[in-house]
């Protein structure tokens, strides 16, 4: 009997094996954070408005990388649990202000503990070196194409 098996004709291209190992990534982290009840822009939303302060949709969603047409639907979803508020802007009424909320404090920092579980399965094989150099490396690449193109991707969704 015949089995199928990858040709090694690709197995070692850097393209393919960060495609794979990227596929890997997306779904522990969509695993992780579904346990909790929540999503990749959620966490995004929330370490956003813990590292930078209340803000409106827009800045938000510069700060964030999360496109406005999604950012609203993160909003939504968070202040239904209560872990954002919106309140209007003192300075243009017609635009609200996002903020944390003690809530979605506590929510950020059990969706970092989730985080880091997924990033230690993901990286399992590797030592703490070899993971450090992994992301300069990663780190780099992102870089180097996002100046290129003047686009980013958007992760974790």
């Amino acid at each position: 009997m015949e089995t199928e098996e990858t040709p090694a004709r690709w197995e070692g291209l850097p393209s393919w094996l960060l495609g794979q190992a990227a596929g890997h990534a997306h779904r522990l982290l969509g695993d992780g954070f579904a346990a909790v009840g929540a999503r990749g822009y959620h966490y995004r939303l929330l370490a956003t408005l813990e590292d930078s302060g209340p803000a409106s949709q827009a800045a938000l969603g510069r700060r964030s990388g999360i496109h406005l047409s999604d950012m609203v639907a993160t909003i939504n979803e968070l202040a239904d649990r209560g872990l954002v508020e919106r309140a209007p802007d003192p300075s243009d009424r017609r635009r609200n202000i996002v903020s944390l909320t003690s809530a979605g404090k506590r929510q950020l920092r059990r969706l970092e503990k989730r985080l880091a579980e997924c990033q230690d399965e993901l990286l399992a094989p590797l030592s703490p070196e070899e993971r450090q150099v992994l992301t300069e490396m990663l780190s780099r690449l992102l870089d180097h194409h996002n100046r290129r193109t003047g686009t980013s991707e958007e992760p974790w969704r």
